[in-house]
C-alpha cells in the first residue's frame, strides 16, 4: 500500500478569504481600543503629524506637536513659516529640514489649490507635497472616516506572515488585503495590526508562543514559541491581556 502523503494542499482563495476575516475578528478582540497613536484635533494637525512621523516614533512626534500646533495653527501659518523657526520646533523628529521644506510646501498648497482646508480624497491628498498613499489614508480614515489601509513597515511585515500576500511593494499590499477584508474594516484592521506588530509581532524575535493569532498563522515558529519566554516579548499595557486571550487559546478554546 502507497504511503499517504502528509503534504499539505495549498490554500484556496476562498479558504484565504475566510481566514483572513477570522483574523480580523480575533483582532478586534485583541485590540478593541486599537487607534492612531499620533495626537490631533483637525484634519491639518493629523497631516503634519504623519508628515513628521516618518522614519521616527509616534511618541517623539507627540512630544513635538504641542508647541507647534499652537505656533502654527492653519495651513497658512505653514506656508508663511520662517523656516529656520519651523526647523527648531521640529527638528527632534530628524530629517527636520526635509520636513520643513514639505510642511511649508503643504501649507502653500492647502492655500493656493484647497482654499487652506485638507481635502477629503484621495486622490487630491496624494498631490500635496509629502504626501502619498499611507499618509492620504491615515488621514482619511482617523480626519474623515474614509475607510482606508495604511501600508507601513508593521503592516507589510505581518500580512506578508499571515499568508495574506507576498506583495512587497505598499501599493499592491493595499489592493490585496483590500480584496481579502470588508471596506469598513480598513481603517481599525490597520491600527490593530500596527498595534500587533509593536506589541507582539515583532521583526525580529516574534512572540509566536503567546499570540493569540497562532493557530491561523503560518509564520508560526519564526519567533520565540516557548510560552513562558514568549510572554515577556510582549509589549505594552494591553500584555496582560493579550497574554491572556493566548493561553485560553492554547487551552482550546475558540476566541471567534
Amino acid at each position: 500500500m502507497a504511503a499517504r502523503s502528509t503534504a499539505k494542499k495549498p490554500e484556496t482563495p476562498l479558504g484565504l478569504t475566510r481566514r483572513a476575516r477570522k483574523m480580523v475578528r480575533l483582532l478586534e478582540i485583541g485590540y478593541p481600543d486599537a487607534h492612531c497613536e499620533l495626537d490631533f484635533t483637525n484634519p491639518l494637525e493629523l497631516l503634519v503629524a504623519v508628515v513628521l512621523s516618518a522614519q521616527t516614533t509616534d511618541v517623539r512626534v507627540n512630544q513635538v506637536t504641542p508647541a507647534l500646533f499652537q505656533r502654527y495653527r492653519k495651513a497658512a501659518d505653514y506656508a508663511s513659516a520662517d523656516r529656520t523657526e519651523l526647523e527648531e520646533y521640529i527638528r527632534p523628529t530628524g530629517f527636520y529640514r526635509n520636513k520643513a521644506t514639505s510642511l511649508i510646501g503643504l501649507g502653500s498648497a492647502l492655500v493656493e489649490r484647497f482654499g487652506g482646508e485638507v481635502p477629503g480624497k484621495l486622490t487630491d491628498l496624494v498631490t500635496l507635497p509629502g504626501v502619498g498613499r499611507k499618509t492620504a489614508n491615515v488621514v482619511l480614515g482617523d480626519a474623515f472616516g474614509v475607510p482606508g489601509i495604511t501600508v507601513d513597515t508593521h503592516f507589510g511585515r505581518l500580512v506578508r506572515r499571515w499568508g495574506w500576500t507576498e506583495e512587497e511593494d505598499p501599493v499592491k499590499v493595499e489592493h490585496a488585503v483590500g480584496a481579502l477584508v470588508e471596506r469598513r474594516d480598513w481603517t481599525l484592521l490597520s491600527h490593530r495590526t500596527i498595534f500587533h506588530g509593536r506589541r507582539v509581532c515583532h521583526a525580529r524575535t516574534p512572540a509566536c508562543g503567546a499570540c493569540f493569532l497562532a493557530p491561523q498563522c503560518p509564520s508560526f515558529g519564526i519567533g520565540q514559541v516557548d510560552p513562558v519566554k514568549a510572554e515577556k516579548l510582549v509589549k505594552g499595557e494591553e500584555a496582560p491581556h493579550l497574554i491572556a486571550l493566548a493561553e485560553r487559546v492554547r487551552s482550546g478554546e475558540k476566541l471567534a
